[in-house]
């Protein structure tokens, strides 16, 4: 199911650097954290991790090869994915607090609800699938199961980037009580994150479907 220890180290170093680089998750979970603290950031990681992981396996069972020849198929779902972090972002500006002491604990979410929001951004982004499908076959043996490799591999590319992600809730948790006692107050935290939100889902709308 794993390749050989030397691959299997060079694909663990690739993972860490793209799990390290900020992409649109990060933004999404250091934004959740920042607004509404720690316990949403961290549901967000595990909401983020289990939708990379369905697109994993949704590569692995041909998602990806449909996306490539289908234009419909990934446009459906970019724009799909592009609408709910734009209604994610508008319902959070609906939200923002006026109070002036506003604290996380009182922005919060149910954490089910922010972890549902995470798998959601994750696995409704089409271009996952496809990283996933010209990344892993890399790190594949050619005869081996393709399924049980991709599986495999996705489940350790998940893990590396879930602790990374947790580093930076870690991070942005450490940062937030000194945003907190800016002039802006309680209300900064929701609109800031809603802003984020609508920004990513304009820049998914705007995504092509890569070329083959």
């Amino acid at each position: 199911m794993l390749p050989d220890t030397p691959l299997l180290l060079a694909f663990v170093g690739a993972s860490l650097v793209l799990a390290i680089t900020p992409g649109p998750a990060v933004v999404y979970i250091v934004a959740r954290t920042l607004a509404q603290g720690r316990a949403c950031g961290l549901a967000s990681v595990l909401g983020v991790a289990l939708g990379n992981l369905s697109n994993a396996l949704g590569a692995a069972l041909g998602l990806a090869a449909l996306f490539a020849v289908s234009s419909a198929a990934f446009t459906a779902v970019k724009w799909a994915g592009a609408a709910y972090l734009v209604y994610l972002g508008i319902r959070m500006w609906r939200t923002a607090s006026p109070v002036a002491d506003a604290t996380p604990q009182a922005l919060a979410q149910p954490l089910r609800r922010v972890f549902r929001d995470g798998f959601m951004v994750a696995l409704l982004n089409p271009k996952t699938t496809l990283f996933f499908a010209a990344f892993l076959p890399q790190f594949m043996d050619a005869h081996g199961n393709p399924l049980m490799q991709t599986v495999a591999l996705g489940g350790v590319f998940v893990g590396i980037a879930c602790c990374t992600d947790v580093i930076y809730v870690l991070t942005a948790s450490l940062v937030a009580p000194r945003l907190r006692r800016a002039a802006w107050g309680g209300r900064w935290g929701n609109r800031i994150a809603g802003t984020s939100f609508i920004g990513l889902g304009v820049l998914t709308a705007m995504g092509t479907r890569p070329a083959r």
